[in-house]
């Protein structure tokens, strides 16, 4: 397609397209998956993954929203949470990010993204069981083989437990 100048214009889906029609509702809750920069398993390093579970847990960072479950995996995490009133879903979504990133690079001493802007989200519907969702995310480290319990891996947390 070309612009007005005679220049080609190229329409790249990506992050912009993921925003498009997203809204956040007071107390619904949402399935959001975000991947680290370039997919690298920055979460393979122990102490960098603890970093991260910490900022997953911080109730400062969450402000009024409650995290029901997450799971950490090696260059991805899947979070289960419900807005609260003060902060819509993205806003949550990037403070949890961004001090996660932060943290992660200082220990590493890198710079840069930790993650990727971008983040996929899927709000619940009325007919959906939220705990059978949240055991679906929590099995994700059992369906991707990296332990053969669940018990055996350490970076995952549920209200529920």
């Amino acid at each position: 397609m070309k612009n007005n100048d005679g220049t080609h214009r190229h329409n790249k889906p990506g992050h912009q397209s993921l925003r498009k029609g997203r809204v956040s509702l007071p107390h619904q809750v949402y399935l959001v998956t975000t991947a680290t920069w370039q997919r690298q398993p920055v979460f393979l390093d122990f102490r960098a993954a603890c970093v991260a579970a910490r900022c997953f847990e911080n109730s400062a960072l969450l402000n009024d929203a409650r995290m029901l479950a997450w799971v950490l995996m090696p260059d991805h995490v899947h979070l289960l949470l419900q807005v609260g009133e003060k902060d819509n879903l993205s806003t949550v979504v990037n403070r949890l990010k961004s001090a996660s990133g932060r943290q992660v690079n200082r220990l590493l001493g890198k710079q840069g993204p930790c993650w990727q802007k971008a983040f996929h989200d899927h709000a619940l519907r009325a007919e959906e069981d939220v705990r059978q969702v949240a055991r679906y995310v929590l099995a994700n480290p059992l369906r991707a083989g990296l332990v053969q319990r669940m018990g055996d891996y350490p970076f995952w947390n549920a209200i529920w437990v």
